[in-house]
């Protein structure tokens, strides 16, 4: 199956008022169990690579052709792409490797820096065809630089879109990065007001510190892409520590990367269940 437009997977979601998940790739086994998790729910999936993760890798490249041929090889609608991303450069290599979207953070910027800098990428990208996501509005916990309490006002949202022509927004409600505890509060009203304030679809970052109850209702309120890194990294962990603990002498990681990546795709196709529901 050819790669989805993340475009049409995501207003398709947002007409049906419902949710898209996005999952990060680290490493193969990620996209593969996300891929599985996703074919498993027969729901449409986004792999997401962060900026993090190629200076991890120390290129885009390797990480993103194997996520690529992945995604083309998966029996439901893929799309991959590219998180969190401060570098126009590395935005230029995701939309030449082939990836179908790109969020483009200038969010550390003075507001009119900030529109200056998204504008010029979206307009680079929607001349490939790219989906583009921005962000307004610290989101809390990302790596010290983001204020837990902020709040995304939704009149500066409406500027700022109508400024940057993005085609989503990722939105400071409540949650924050990296969270390993899934207690975070968010403001529906805020959500309610933000989807009714914008014509584009909204974003959630720091989805892993959220519960199933509440990403229910964020969605109900007018979510729609969800992200999800820490808690998929967490289950991934906690499985090879078991699996390791058990057997101790074990040297071959395909017997315990395995049962991780297994782990993961069980839990996509839940809370992709939780999130694809209207």
């Amino acid at each position: 199956m050819p790669l989805s437009p993340t475009g049409t997977i995501t207003h398709a979601a947002r007409r049906q008022r419902s949710g898209v998940g996005a999952f990060n790739v680290v490493q193969i086994e990620h996209a593969e169990a996300i891929v599985t998790g996703a074919e498993g729910a027969q729901r449409p999936v986004i792999l997401q690579i962060s900026e993090n993760t190629a200076r991890y890798h120390g290129a885009l490249a390797p990480l993103a052709l194997a996520t690529l041929a992945i995604a083309r090889a998966a029996h439901v609608p893929v799309a991959v792409h590219l998180d969190h991303a401060e570098s126009a450069d590395l935005v230029r290599e995701a939309v030449e490797l082939g990836f179908t979207s790109v969020m483009f953070d200038a969010s550390k910027l003075p507001y009119e820096e900030n529109v200056a800098a998204t504008r010029s990428i979206t307009e680079y990208c929607h001349l490939a065809g790219i989906w583009v996501e921005a962000e307004l509005g610290e989101i809390g916990g990302k790596d010290g630089a983001h204020a837990p309490g902020v709040r995304t006002d939704p009149d500066e949202a409406r500027a700022f879109t109508d400024a940057t022509a993005v085609d989503a927004l990722a939105v400071a409600v409540g949650s924050s990065h990296a969270m390993h505890t899934r207690d975070a509060a968010l403001d529906f009203d805020l959500i309610q007001r933000l989807h009714t304030a914008l014509a584009v679809p909204l974003v959630l970052h720091g989805s892993s510190g959220v519960g199933d109850t509440d990403l229910a209702k964020a969605i109900a309120a007018g979510m729609t892409k969800v992200n999800i890194a820490t808690h998929l990294n967490k289950l991934f962990t906690s499985t090879v520590r078991a699996r390791l603990a058990a057997a101790p002498d074990l040297a071959d990681p395909r017997k315990y990367l395995g049962p991780a990546r297994d782990a993961v795709a069980t839990e996509v196709t839940r809370l992709l269940g939780i999130l694809s529901q209207p």
